[in-house]
């Protein structure tokens, strides 16, 4: 069969509006091809036609949502027909993000509107778990799904063991603790799982025990002088990533933008200094840079302070009597210099990382001259490792050597929001509540060797990946009844395959998901879940250019199919379910969330 001969976009378009190329290109040369196409010719290319169309008049509106794509948590605009949502943008009052957007809030669409989306509860109908265990799910009803769910948590609470029940989450809204704590305590276990140690807690660990601060940073870009940047790609994969991309053209024709990172990232290829160091060896590479900004006389006294004789006595290999300096607002500089940095040149670093000692010196030098206006800025590679703690002291401590902690061009803490919390739920946690939370948590943080440090506090954070071998070890016991949401720890854990044999070993497992994924093969029962943007009702908060805003969550679009709200419609069913089996306690402490203008309580899961 002869293939059917196609003729270009152009031609088709042409001959449709009864001009020849060569009438068309002598228009053209006269200046006039654009005066001819005005005239009325319009496209037949019906694909760009429709997508260059102007929106009638009244057809739609910009409503405004959250994107939590990442933990930017941006501020966005999305544009509704008639229930259904078709573009997203930056919302333009937003000063965090600036109105910016990047790919994943308008990635958004496709998921809200993807065809494999769970529509309805699911159940498991094999019994055998594991990676290659249809688990055969079929539809049932949300009445049948949330009646097994209450049915297993009280056949927790009537064997008295309701500390091995479970609740593992993801990213989340600030709505968590409606699901995540209050009903984990209600019901009486002290696990409540979280993905923090995933996710941030060891880049936490290093401007805590240098700058006092346990939480994210804002950093003054568009102020500084130097941008030294550790594993971090603010223009891909960083928080507040619209704001970077957004500023990033102005940043860098202040600032020296330097990147220590293995890859050549999306901000590395556009830096003035690539660092390819060897993964694992920033640390190194970090308390080399202090050593010669301190030989070469670069920390920024007015911040560090200097020594009494006003001569630099920091020499290769030379330890200093700690009453020689006088300090202003650091403390310890001497001791760290006799401990660590007197022997730590670029020519030691250069030797682990696999870098030039020379280049090693030129950044050194250069990020000093820059002081106060530098920044030292931390990525989550580094740190998420093995003695990474370490490496992002070493990292923070940079940013008080050159004076930039909480100035202008440096690094900023985050600025004051103002929420309130939820109620508190011990009036409603009875006897055999309080007994079940006195157990040991499954991750076993605050063990000696896991003492599991948040703000200073020993046990107080979380081992996400430790809770899997306690499941699998059953220690300190096992787990019987687990709830996760907007989590997938079988993908986004380290070593997943030992999540996969936990979630195996799980009896009774519940999954809160809009769409299937590797954690909910595993699952006995799926519930699902709404969209973060177009869906769910929330709120989060966030920082970025000097500004805090709390932007709310809110269903803007028609939902297409069944299903319900994670953190506060799911929790208010299955808290109505427990009170049908004589078990009120967690109902009646959710209706005390009472409506700020009218006082009265809620009634179901709607109003809640």
């Amino acid at each position: 069969m002869k293939k059917k001969e196609s003729k270009p976009l152009i031609v088709e378009f042409l001959e449709n509006n009864g001009v020849s190329r060569r009438s068309f290109l002598k228009a053209g040369l006269a200046g006039g091809a654009a005066v001819t196409l005005g005239g009325g010719m319009l496209p037949r290319m019906k694909a760009l036609a429709g997508a260059s169309a102007s929106p009638g008049i009244g057809q739609g509106q910009w409503l405004p949502a959250t994107c939590q794509g990442c933990t930017s948590w941006c501020s966005k605009q999305v544009y509704v027909i008639d229930g259904r949502a078709v573009k997203v943008r930056g919302n333009p009052n937003s000063k965090v993000n600036l109105g910016a957007g990047c790919p994943r809030s308008h990635l958004a669409l496709q998921q809200v509107y993807d065809p494999d989306r769970i529509k309805t509860p699911m159940k498991r109908t094999n019994p055998k778990k594991g990676r290659n265990e249809d688990p055969k799910f079929v539809p049932i009803s949300w009445d049948e799904a949330l009646s097994t769910i209450a049915d297993k948590i009280m056949e927790l609470r009537k064997a008295n063991e309701t500390h091995k029940y479970m609740l593992m989450r993801g990213r989340y809204s600030y709505m968590r603790d409606i699901l995540y704590d209050r009903m984990t305590k209600i019901i009486g276990s002290p696990n409540s799982i979280s993905h923090s140690a995933l996710c941030a807690e060891a880049e936490k660990f290093g401007p805590y025990y240098t700058e006092g601060l346990w939480d994210y940073r804002q950093y003054d870009i568009v102020r500084s002088r130097y941008i030294l940047l550790w594993g971090a790609d603010p223009l891909s994969a960083n928080r507040q990533v619209s704001y970077y991309s957004k500023v990033w053209g102005d940043a860098i024709n202040r600032a020296t933008v330097a990147i220590v990172e293995p890859r050549l990232s999306a901000t590395a290829a556009k830096a003035d200094e690539w660092l390819p160091a060897k993964p694992g060896t920033d640390g190194a590479l970090a308390v080399a840079i202090a050593h010669v900004i301190l030989t070469e006389g670069l920390w920024y006294k007015p911040f560090v302070g200097d020594f009494t004789d006003g001569l630099n006595r920091f020499v290769l290999g030379q330890e200093l009597d700690e009453a020689l300096f006088e300090e202003k607002y650091t403390h310890g500089l001497i001791k760290w210099w006799n401990l660590e940095l007197k022997d730590k040149t670029p020519e030691w670093a250069a030797e682990i990382t696999g870098l030039p000692a020379e280049q090693i010196h030129r950044v050194a030098t250069e990020y000093g001259k820059a002081a106060p206006q530098a920044i030292s800025w931390l990525g989550g590679g580094p740190c998420m490792q093995v003695r990474g703690g370490f490496t992002s002291m070493a990292v923070h401590a940079l940013n008080g050597l050159t004076g930039s902690v909480d100035n202008e061009g440096g690094t900023l803490a985050a600025n004051k929001e103002y929420t309130k919390h939820f109620p508190e739920p011990d009036d409603f946690i009875d006897d055999i509540a309080k007994k079940g939370k006195k157990h040991e948590k499954i991750d076993q943080r605050g063990r000696l060797q896991f003492p599991c440090i948040n703000a200073g506090k020993p046990g107080s954070a979380v081992i996400t990946n430790n809770a899997a071998d306690g499941i699998l070890n059953d220690d300190p016991y096992d787990i019987k009844v687990a709830i996760a949401y907007m989590n997938n720890f079988a993908f986004s854990a380290p070593q997943p395959e030992r999540w996969e044999r936990a979630l195996s070993k799980i009896p009774f497992l519940a999954h809160i998901t809009t769409n299937a994924s590797e954690f909910s093969w595993f699952a006995d029962i799926l519930l699902p879940d709404t969209h973060h943007m177009f869906e769910k009702w929330g709120y989060v908060k966030s920082i970025g250019n000097g500004y805090r805003h709390v932007t709310l969550m809110q269903p803007i679009i028609k939902n297409v199919w069944d299903y319900k709200i994670d953190e506060t419609e799911i929790a208010w069913l299955i808290a109505e379910k427990l009170a049908e089996r004589g078990f009120d306690n967690l109902l009646r402490h959710y209706k005390t969330y009472k409506d700020p203008e009218t006082g009265k309580e809620p009634v179901n899961e709607k109003e809640f």
